[in-house]
């Protein structure tokens, strides 16, 4: 039976249980429930997509995180904002926003790096990563010991993207662990030397004042 089956007769059936799914569904899970096989499933769903974008159509089909789920088009996304949240503010903040984007560049990555990189305490911010399922515990650091953290398939969900290679090119612009450490570690080496007005230290870094002056 599953042999004689084409994209356009799993088509309708498709369209019903992606039209409930509250996250990605994959082309394996798809098959099984509807008896076909992923290769048939596979083509029904790149023509669903097709047919979506070539009417114009409100809504698309999307491959994300490894499955396919239905998003509605960004150009509506104003108006849908404005309709459910009701002037409700849902966005990260830019403090979880630029801890989100370290750890997305760096993974995996300990908490301690993430707050070096960034210069400040994140503990309150990777909670917050966390319980919105945007990040998750990946293993321990071979070195230190220390927890490591990585994105979640809700994260490359929320972004759209089917994969970390998908990520724009914007690791070079984020500052190196190690280059900053090495800064660190000089200026502590060095506790004498005034650092010069026009080139001090940069990234957020501080000198702690002498004993004895007023800072």
């Amino acid at each position: 039976m599953t042999e004689s089956m084409t994209a356009e007769t799993v088509t309708g059936a498709l369209e019903a249980l992606l039209l409930m799914a509250a996250e990605p569904v994959t082309a394996v899970e798809l098959a099984q429930a509807v008896q076909a096989p992923e290769a048939v499933v596979v083509d029904a769903l790149t023509e669903l997509a097709a047919f979506y974008d070539e009417t114009g159509r409100g809504f698309e089909l999307r491959q994300v995180a490894g499955g396919w789920r239905y998003y509605t088009r960004e150009e509506h996304a104003e108006l849908i904002s404005a309709y459910v949240l009701e002037g409700q503010q849902a966005r990260l903040s830019q403090a979880a926003l630029e801890t989100l984007a370290v750890i997305a560049y760096s993974q995996p990555i300990s908490r301690s790096r993430v707050s070096a990189v960034r210069g400040v305490n994140v503990d309150g911010v990777m909670r917050t990563l966390v319980t919105r399922g945007l990040i998750e515990e990946a293993g321990h650091d071979r070195d230190s010991g220390a927890v490591v953290f990585a994105t979640t398939s809700h994260f490359l969900e929320r972004m759209g993207l089917r994969s970390l290679a998908d990520l724009p090119p914007l690791a070079p612009h984020l500052p190196e662990v190690e280059e900053l450490e090495a800064e660190l570690s000089q200026l502590a080496e060095a506790p004498d030397e005034a650092p010069d007005e026009a080139t001090g230290p940069d990234r957020g870094t501080t000198i702690e004042p002498k004993e004895g002056t007023d800072g």
